[in-house]
């Protein structure tokens, strides 16, 4: 490692911020080894440089591997074939309006087609939808929990940018990861299962390990749009 910190070493050479962020995508597909834990503490410490508002730290992070991982699998995928889920947050697919519906809808079309799910497939839907509480095969997964301050906004921008760190990390390193909403479709059996307060609130989880570039759902990746559709520069 260096100590500039606007770079990384990386394969031998030096990459810049800018490479990191180009570097990092969301897999769906991982391989079994595990992140050797000095590997995994280095991100952590790196994820923890996060901002926050008012220096609150507000992140709560559960790291989740092996056979506890499998166990946690077994039970979301049992919640999820009764369609037991108790969100914490609200989130419905039908709130995006506009070109936010349309990224949506492309992203989907992307991923089932690297899938080789047809449109009508209900079931290969269904088994696509639940690789998600298989953790896309990845041998850790970390879970975000927040505690509830005012409307929360804030305190889950927080987690977001606390969550980015993370994947800026785990791709410095030459890992990945993928932020899952979906596993926050089951906060409450999650809470009881890893004994974690009430009072702390889900907001997602991020599957992370070796992508495997084998796997179809990583056959899928998503461009960004220009910045001129994003910016408005005022002077």
């Amino acid at each position: 490692m260096t100590n500039k910190l606007t770079s990384i070493e990386f394969d031998g050479r030096v990459l810049s911020f800018s490479e990191t962020v180009r570097t990092r995508r969301s897999y769906r597909g991982f391989l079994p080894t595990p992140v050797p834990q000095d590997t995994l503490t280095r991100v952590l410490e790196d994820a923890q440089r996060a901002p926050s508002n008012c220096n609150t730290q507000p992140w709560n992070v559960h790291i989740v591997s092996g056979q506890k991982l499998a166990a946690l699998s077994v039970l979301l995928h049992e919640k999820h074939q009764t369609s037991d889920t108790t969100p914490d947050f609200t989130f419905d697919m039908n709130h995006f309006y506009g070109v936010y519906g349309e990224r949506k809808n492309a992203q989907g079309k992307a991923y089932y087609e690297a899938l080789d799910v047809a449109r009508g497939d209900i079931d290969g839907r269904k088994r696509a939808s639940g690789y998600n509480l298989s953790f896309f095969n990845a041998p850790h997964v970390a879970l975000l929990f927040m505690p509830s301050f005012g409307d929360n906004v804030r305190v889950a921008g927080d987690i977001g940018m606390y969550g980015q760190t993370l994947l800026l990390s785990l791709a410095a390193h030459g890992l990945g990861g993928i932020p899952q909403t979906s596993l926050g479709f089951y906060a409450e059996p999650i809470r009881q299962f890893l004994n974690i307060p009430q009072d702390m609130k889900m907001l997602f989880g991020i599957s992370f390990g070796y992508p495997d570039e084998s796997a179809p759902g990583n056959r899928m990746k998503m461009d960004r749009v220009d910045i001129s559709e994003s910016v408005t520069f005022h002077s």
